[in-house]
Parts: C-alpha cells; sequence; structure tokens
C-alpha cells in the first residue's frame, strides 16, 4: 500500500493529548522529556492537565501538537514502521508542517519546539487583539470565495487563509473586512459561514511581522533534506531542498495553506492511504472529502498504533 503521513494542525488539541502513548512507549515518553527541556518548561503538563484555555493558546498549542505527533511517529517507528522506506511523502497542516519535518529528519525535536513556540508568540503578537479575525465559509466554490474576499478587502485584508476541500474554505483578515464577506457568503448561499474562535488572522498578509521573526529563527537553525519529500503548503508540490523548506515555510505565514491541492496531489500520485499522526482526526475527515479512494489511519493512542500496523500489512 502507498502511503503518505500527515500531520494535524492548530484546533486538534485537546486536554489529555498523547499521555496514554506517553505511558505505553518510552520512545513517546522521550519525546516529550526532549520537548519540556528544549522550553525550559514542563509543557507536558499544559498538555495533559490543562486548563483547555491555557493549552490553547497559540503559543502552547503549536509545540504541543508537534509533541503528540511525534510520539505517534516514534511509537509507530518502535514497532516497526519505518517512515523512510514505507512513506512516499509527508504533509502537515500549517504548522503541522513543522511536525512533518521533524519526523522525517529535517528538523531536530528541539529545534522545532523552539520555532515553534517563536512562532506562536510571533503569530499572537503580529496584530493586535481584536484587530483580526477569520471565518469558515462552506459550500461554496472557490471561485465565489476569491471573488468575494476580493470585493471585500477595502483598505484592510481579506483572503482565503486555508482550502481544506470539499467546499470547506476559512478566510483571513482584518476584522471588519471578514465579518462583511461571511455576511456575503451566507447571501450567496454559503452552507455556513461562521466567525471562529481565534485569536489572530493567522495566513494573511497581516501576518508580515510575524514573518519576519519567522525568517531570522528559521536562518539560525540546521535543516536537512527530510528523508522523504514534504507537500508544501504554499505549493501544494514536493519539496526537498533545504534552502528551498526554508523559504516556504517564511511565505507560509502569510500564505494560504493549500490543503485539498495537496492532498489531491497525493492521491494523484498513487497514495491509498494517509497516516495521520497526532491528536484528533481532523485530517482524515478532509481527506475523505477530498479523494474518496484514499483511507484514512488516525494515530493518537496506543490502540491506533495497532490498528494502523494491521492496516499497513
Amino acid at each position: 500500500m502507498k502511503l503518505a503521513v500527515t500531520f494535524p494542525g492548530q484546533g486538534s488539541q485537546s486536554v489529555g493529548m498523547g499521555k496514554a502513548l506517553h505511558d505505553a512507549f518510552p520512545e513517546a515518553k522521550a519525546v516529550f522529556d526532549e520537548i519540556d527541556e528544549a522550553l525550559g518548561e514542563k509543557l507536558s503538563d499544559i498538555i495533559w492537565d490543562g486548563p483547555q484555555e491555557t493549552l490553547t493558546l497559540t503559543a502552547n498549542a503549536q509545540p504541543a501538537l508537534m509533541a503528540v505527533s511525534l510520539a505517534a511517529i516514534k511509537a509507530l517507528e518502535s514497532k516497526g514502521f519505518s517512515l523512510a522506506s514505507q512513506a512516499s511523502f509527508v504533509a502537515g497542516h500549517s504548522l503541522g508542517e513543522y511536525s512533518a519535518l521533524c519526523a522525517s529528519g529535517a528538523i531536530s525535536i528541539a529545534d522545532t519546539a523552539r520555532l515553534l513556540r517563536i512562532r506562536g508568540n510571533a503569530m499572537q503578537a503580529a496584530v493586535p487583539a481584536g484587530e483580526g479575525a477569520m471565518a469558515a465559509i462552506i459550500g461554496l466554490e472557490r471561485a465565489d470565495v476569491d471573488a468575494i474576499c476580493e470585493s471585500n478587502k477595502g483598505s484592510g485584508c481579506c483572503q482565503i487563509a486555508n482550502d481544506n476541500g470539499g467546499g470547506q474554505f476559512v478566510i483571513s483578515g482584518s476584522k471588519a473586512e471578514v465579518e462583511a464577506a461571511a455576511e456575503q457568503a451566507k447571501e450567496k448561499g454559503a452552507k455556513r459561514a461562521l466567525i471562529l474562535p481565534v485569536s489572530a488572522p493567522f495566513h494573511s498578509a497581516l501576518m508580515e511581522p510575524a514573518a519576519s521573526v519567522m525568517k531570522d529563527a528559521l536562518e539560525a537553525v540546521e535543516i536537512k533534506a527530510p528523508c522523504v519529500p514534504l507537500i508544501s503548503n504554499v505549493l501544494a508540490q514536493p519539496i526537498t531542498d533545504p534552502d528551498e523548506i526554508r523559504k516556504r515555510l517564511v511565505e507560509q505565514v502569510t500564505g494560504q495553506v493549500r490543503w485539498a491541492e495537496s492532498v489531491t496531489y497525493m492521491a494523484d500520485n498513487g497514495i491509498e492511504a494517509l497516516i495521520e499522526a497526532g491528536s484528533g482526526k481532523v485530517l482524515t475527515g478532509l481527506a475523505r472529502r477530498i479523494s474518496r479512494d484514499l483511507k484514512g489511519i488516525p494515530v493518537g493512542t496506543p490502540e491506533d498504533v495497532d490498528k494502523a500496523l494491521e492496516a499497513l500489512i
């Protein structure tokens, strides 16, 4: 079975995630220990004990989700799975791109944790609270959502942040412009147009200050070629060159997560199954909407590890 491994982004976090993996696999425990040491704090306590509001803070959620994803990969590998020899691609949704690069050996666990802490803080600080917004738009064609964003830019910012497939888009930008676009989407027949409870307008031009911070942070970190190609969020194409990886990670801060196109690329290139390594089953659900032929295999618990290995035989 030809497979790829995907890594979830923000929104998949939940208090207690990864604890069972930590307890069942010494290799998973080592991931959490290394990340706690790299950050100089017990992030693992927040992951397992909460409260949810603290875990959901961008600066915590990003390295926390990466920790669980890497714990899942290490648990799989402890039972004989080899990402390098069994996977054809890796891909991650937004912050999940960092998890993908870490799992494929491009960036160390400690460096990835520190980068995601910097990224979370920079994204939070880029736009004053209350000035930005994001909204989910469901049930319109991409051309319609593009046109709605264009007509509501005004003097601010309004753009597609995520194309998640199956007619599900997230738009991002200035608060007034995004709210107006959401209302227009309802008028155009969207099934849903919902303002999201997020703390900043991610993946929009308003994140430019955060992109500058990440450019400096990424230049200070060693990046190797991943053991399998990464499907880049902003290109929806595979990349392996470390310099290009740096460039695309910077662009990703303000650019669109082209998830539907990324999954379609993998399906078109023979991928039959997608392992979702980490918390939740968001990407597994999205994959079904994008391509009915793809088999989703979520891995977030010890039981999932065994099921995944059985499915891959």
